[in-house]
């Protein structure tokens, strides 16, 4: 409040200053617009370049071990992990572990279902050099198999494997056993569309990369390593299989055939 003097009387009057209603102007809520836009953009591309990098650090995973596949096989003649744990300590010297759960039954392939050759590969293979890391090898179940030290992880946190098997997508019939590379369950469905198209055709049930089913085929498998852990990774469109991106499904799997 205000007091000035009334020149009239003599007395002092009281003069209260107007009020005035208080807001936002035009311009400072589109200034506030604009920031949420780029906050929003911000977060948007930055999910976007974490998917990207892990899309390549599956990429990555994948031709490191498939070059040591076939680089271990040109230079000990053997199958790495179906190779006899003798063989191997003969081939390789002491950091490979004395023991039959070790090695394989040497018949020239990973047999379809043996958990013990699919361990034992890994940790032929880092014996050998052909990759990083000291994998402990002797799993001979899928629980033992998950255990830290037995077997690379992706950057989901699911296990890896190589090995001889039927469970991926296929419609042209018999579905034959293969020797493939399993990119291991947890795998967000964007991720591995982007996989696709990077390093294949982008289709789920052709070319090399191909979707894991949900379910085992017959009596071998490796307790669900290989599989799918959501049914919704994958659905038809018109005829064709395509990676189920608009479901965003958080635990699929992926197999890229040799």
């Amino acid at each position: 409040m205000y007091k000035i003097l009334d020149g009239r009387c003599g007395r002092r009057a009281a003069v209260f200053p107007m009020s005035r209603a208080q807001g936002f102007t035009l311009i400072e809520i589109a200034i506030v617009l604009v920031i949420i836009g780029l906050l929003l953009g911000g977060v948007i591309k930055g999910q976007e370049l974490i998917t990207s990098a892990r899309v390549h650090n599956l990429a990555d995973q994948h031709s490191s071990v498939q070059a040591a596949y076939f680089a271990f096989m040109d230079r000990y003649r053997s199958v790495p992990g179906d190779m006899s744990n003798e063989n191997a300590r003969r081939a390789i010297g002491g950091a490979v572990t004395p023991g039959s759960n070790y090695g394989g039954n040497g018949n020239g392939q990973l047999d379809d279902g043996n958990v013990k050759e699919v361990a034992a590969l890994w940790h032929q293979m880092a014996a050998a050099g052909f990759i990083q890391g000291s994998y402990l090898g002797g799993a001979t179940n899928s629980r033992d198999y998950i255990q830290a030290d037995m077997a690379p992880k992706n950057p989901f946190g699911g296990s890896m494997l190589l090995a001889r098997l039927d469970e991926y997508l296929d419609t042209s019939g018999a579905v034959p056993v293969r020797l493939g590379f399993v990119f291991g369950k947890q795998i967000p469905v964007k991720v591995l569309h982007e996989l696709d198209l990077k390093i294949d055709d982008g289709r789920p049930d052709k070319g090399s990369l191909r979707a894991s089913t949900q379910t085992a085929r017959g009596s071998s498998g490796y307790g669900g390593l290989e599989l799918s852990g959501a049914e919704n990774c994958v659905e038809r469109a018109g005829g064709d299989w395509i990676w189920n991106v608009s479901a965003e499904a958080q635990d699929c799997n992926a197999v890229f055939l040799y």
